[in-house]
């Protein structure tokens, strides 16, 4: 069985999405940023600030690999996950789905203070998505855009695997 895997921006749901489809679906959400911060003891803000960026990224490939055995997640993956070499490929076979909600938007109603990527204000929120956007596109096998709300983004996800009518 596939995992089904969303990507995207900080802010843009993946997580609420997640645990909407996996209820949905009856799977199991495998959150990549809370299952590093409960294996570190700290948060993802805490982790950046004490070990930097290489060493989170170094922890997501090796937790992304370790979900590779398994099969049938629902899997949220951290903002930058999709841009280290390695993490999804280790993920795959999957159904990839990007949610991409307007950034400008994403950065006004996202709370900062734990996210050491959007530490840096608008300009460079914006700057970042710019940089993520080609990478997600290229990941994705389906872009949910501007959903206005975690759960029409878990009916249109739900409405293209159904359409699909592929083993997942």
């Amino acid at each position: 069985m596939k995992h089904i895997v969303l990507i995207g921006m900080m802010g843009s749901g993946k997580t609420a999405v997640g645990g909407l489809l996996a209820r949905a679906l009856g799977r199991e959400l495998a959150d990549t940023d809370a299952l590093i911060e409960a294996r570190e003891g700290r948060a993802v803000a805490g982790i950046f600030a004490a070990e930097g960026e290489g060493y989170f990224r170094a922890a997501e490939l090796a937790l992304c690999r370790e979900l590779s055995a398994r099969e049938g997640l629902v899997i949220a993956c951290g903002g930058g996950l999709p841009l280290t070499e390695g993490c999804m490929d280790a993920l795959s076979p999957a159904a990839v789905f990007w949610l991409d909600r307007d950034p400008g938007e994403t950065y006004d109603t996202l709370d900062t203070a734990s996210r050491p990527l959007a530490q840096r204000g608008r300009a460079d929120f914006l700057a970042l998505y710019a940089r993520r956007a080609p990478v997600y596109r290229r990941w994705a096998d389906h872009v949910i855009s501007n959903a206005p709300s975690a759960e029409s983004a878990a009916r249109a996800i739900l409405t293209i695997l159904q359409r699909e009518e592929a083993p997942l």
